[in-house]
């Protein structure tokens, strides 16, 4: 499976359904080998395309994909038990504030340092973050609302201008700020 850390989620690597059909598996890793694939100019992308690629190795073979879906379905039962248990917390709108800016001053900093490739896909941001992708989704929505970031075709987050600006603005008051400046410098 998928290396550092967590393993990776084949299906969202596919952006498929766990009852997706084989021929189905095989249709959308070509669309995405395509799109990905380190040849391709526009939006070539290594990483990603080992990841499609090593997804769909698991998944188009039925031995491979019963295998995965019972490891599959352990990982889904744990990640939903922590969102269950984050409902039961009471609402911290100061953690969830701070958490924005947090994600802000990554695709801020990834498009400084990055410019030709100013995006980060939803893995990467679980990753840098440490939280699961459920964790993620309500943060992510309120900045897409707010369009303080965008996500692009390939499905990259990605800072705006009024996200730069927001970011500018309200760094002050976080922890993060000295962190912020030094990139800045």
């Amino acid at each position: 499976m998928a290396s550092q850390g967590s393993p990776a989620d084949y299906y969202e690597a596919l952006q498929i359904s766990t009852s997706a059909e084989p021929e189905t598996v095989h249709r959308v890793y070509r669309l995405l080998a395509q799109r990905f694939h380190p040849d391709n100019k526009e939006t070539g992308n290594e990483s990603r395309f080992r990841l499609i690629t090593e997804a769909y190795q698991i998944l188009s073979d039925p031995e491979r994909r019963a295998r995965y879906d019972l490891v599959h379905q352990e990982q889904q039962k744990e990640r939903w038990h922590l969102v269950s248990a984050g409902a039961e917390t009471e609402n911290d709108f100061e953690t969830e504030q701070r958490f924005r800016l947090l994600v802000l001053e990554m695709l801020y900093t990834k498009r400084r340092i990055e410019p030709d490739e100013p995006g980060v896909v939803l893995m990467e941001l679980e990753k840098m973050t440490g939280r699961p992708r459920e964790h993620l989704e309500f943060t992510i929505w309120y900045l897409v609302q707010r369009k303080l970031m965008t996500r692009s075709d390939s499905a990259l987050m990605i800072i705006t201008a009024d996200g730069v600006g927001y970011l500018e603005e309200n760094y002050k008051q976080t922890p993060y700020a000295r962190r912020l400046r030094a990139v800045n410098e």
